[in-house]
């Protein structure tokens, strides 16, 4: 039986991550808080931000701005939004 959290995105209760997916206190943060469905839309908005803004993950400003925008993302005022990305229309 998987456990859940009252998820802080999400509003509700719902199904928890397996594991902390981020190293230190942080990471036990969103363990905690954090939702298996909102994580897995931070992966795709995390994408996003990655091709959008052209990051180099080998850049450690790049990886610092990911960090800075995954706390906002659920714990402050959200994240950026990815410069330049269109939604699809129907």
């Amino acid at each position: 039986m998987s456990r859940t959290v009252q998820c802080i995105k999400l509003k509700r209760e719902a199904p928890g991550l397996a594991y902390a997916p981020y190293p230190g206190p942080l990471g036990v943060r969103i363990y905690n808080e954090v939702s298996e469905e909102a994580w897995k839309g931070w992966i795709k908005h995390q994408t996003m931000l990655i091709n959008e803004n052209r990051l180099n993950l080998a850049d450690a400003k790049a990886r610092a701005y990911l960090a800075q925008q995954l706390e906002a993302h659920f714990f402050g005022n959200g994240a950026d939004a990815a410069a330049g990305y269109v939604p699809p229309t129907k």
